[in-house]
């Protein structure tokens, strides 16, 4: 089916997506079925795939080039918490009928955007119509050490738990985009509306904690849940130090103007920030990464076996010692 007001699949291809691929060789200008990658010597390949949905992680008014920006990023974002080195991605974008074309130009531009921040190139992929709602789907590759790769199940009570960047943002954003944050002034609103609609995947930081974190995963479903899919393959617990929870300026404010965000913040998802595990050994080496990387790298808790969390994989301790329990604990398509 053509889509309106655009050229047809393959001078679609050809002007919106092949320049893209211009870089990478092995992808031979989007011009034949499949792509060639080898990855160097002693490395392995690591391979992650997210799709993004039109009204489930993204809004229907979201600018196309945001929308781009978060598909290439959630997907680094996996790769940066396995400590990859990103090299390149292959894309499934399922358009409507209606969608214009310059929808998809803007589209296509943020993929160049976030492209050029990360340097990698489009491999190659496909380009689909849908009766239904706009959806993309990106399978991102990279490049780690042989043996390498950061997993869920490497920590072990009494490593220290780090999460980079600050929390809450992504979650706090979705209300400020939906205008459901009261009270919220103008600048801190659009502050955390862009951090949920354009992620900073941690792609600098990752490949230095090889060696240095024990176990890693990407902050994604919400803090507490992600906190609990590392306990769960890990054999451990923890408890959470909510005093020590980095949170940007924006989302502070608007902990401090309606203390039951608080639940928001430690349960919900799209922060895209890296949560480790690592021996209180190496802390010294991790403020060092920090500083190098220009990443923060806060420590949140300590992880203890699975049977001093009183039956709990993961809880959130307040400054007063009390256990607080958030509503929800992530994101659950199902």
């Amino acid at each position: 089916m053509a889509l309106p007001d655009a050229p047809d699949e393959f001078a679609l291809i050809a002007e919106l997506f092949a320049p893209l691929a211009a870089d990478a060789p092995g992808a031979f200008g989007l011009t034949d079925d499949a792509a060639v990658f080898t990855p160097g010597e002693g490395r392995d390949l690591v391979l992650t795939v997210d799709a993004l949905v039109e009204g489930v992680h993204f809004l229907a008014n979201d600018p196309p080039g945001t929308i781009a920006r978060k598909l290439l990023g959630v997907n680094l974002s996996d790769l940066a918490a396995k400590g990859a080195t990103p090299k390149g991605y292959l894309l499934t974008a399922a358009f409507r009928p209606d969608t214009p074309f310059a929808w998809m130009r803007g589209f296509a531009e943020g993929l160049r955007l976030g492209q050029q921040a990360f340097g990698l190139s489009l491999w190659g992929g496909d380009t689909v119509s849908t009766p239904g709602p706009l959806s993309f789907s990106l399978t991102a590759l990279g490049e780690v050490p042989k043996g390498g790769m950061l997993r869920r199940s490497g920590a072990r009570a009494g490593d220290d738990i780090y999460v980079t960047g600050t929390i809450g943002d992504g979650a706090l954003g979705l209300l400020a985009a939906q205008g459901m944050l009261s009270g919220l002034g103008a600048e801190d609103a659009a502050s955390l509306a862009g951090r949920y609609r354009v992620p900073a995947p941690r792609v600098t930081a990752g490949p230095r904690l090889i060696g240095v974190a024990s176990a890693a995963l990407d902050v994604s479903d919400g803090l507490m849940a992600d906190l609990g899919h590392m306990c769960a393959a890990s054999g451990v617990g923890a408890p959470v130090e909510t005093a020590s929870l980095p949170l940007s300026p924006a989302a502070g404010r608007a902990l401090a103007a309606e203390p039951s965000l608080l639940g928001t913040i430690l349960g919900g998802g799209d922060d895209y920030e890296i949560l480790f595990a690592a021996p209180p050994a190496h802390a010294a080496q991790i403020a060092r990464i920090a500083l190098e990387t220009g990443v923060p790298m806060t420590r949140i808790g300590r992880l203890g076996e699975a049977g001093e969390q009183t039956g709990e994989k993961v809880r959130a301790i307040d400054p007063d010692g009390r256990i607080f329990i958030p509503n929800h604990l992530g994101f659950r398509h199902f």
